[in-house]
């Protein structure tokens, strides 16, 4: 049943995705040039996405566990830092500078296009490197 529901998830996140347009690299480009031709609609997009998981997140802070019985497992970390400033930094950048992030990515993988391919791999390296910096950073 959890591989079921993690299966119908992604589906309905993917297919949210791509009926958005947040998959579309040219409108996300679009969405991120405030000062050219704005597209305001994934403000939309973003603000519908947040109402929409307020009340599902309310109800998880007061369960110990999930309705498939696994644990809970909500982030608790509340304070800002360095190293979530930096990656934020650099999620944005590479989200204007390619117009794509991993969840579109993912859900245009097989759609034939090189640069998505490319970025799919520039992205699994990327969590390579990160993974084995903090192997080296642990020790």
């Amino acid at each position: 049943m959890r591989k079921l529901s993690s299966f119908a998830a992604g589906l309905l996140f993917g297919l949210g995705l791509l009926l958005s347009g947040m998959a579309n690299p040219a409108k996300v480009i679009g969405f991120l040039d405030l000062f050219g031709a704005w597209d305001p609609s994934l403000a939309l997009v973003m603000v519908g996405a947040i109402g929409t998981a307020l009340v599902p997140f309310s109800l998880a802070k007061a369960r110990q566990r999930s309705l498939l019985d696994a644990p809970m497992q909500l982030p608790g970390k509340r304070e800002l830092d360095g190293r979530l400033i930096g990656g934020s930094l650099l999620f944005g950048v590479g989200w204007g500078i390619a117009g794509i992030c991993p969840g579109p990515a993912i859900a245009v993988l097989l759609s034939g296009h090189w640069q998505v391919v490319l970025f799919v791999l520039a992205m699994l390296g990327g969590m390579l490197l990160f993974s084995a910096l903090e192997r080296r950073r642990a020790c």
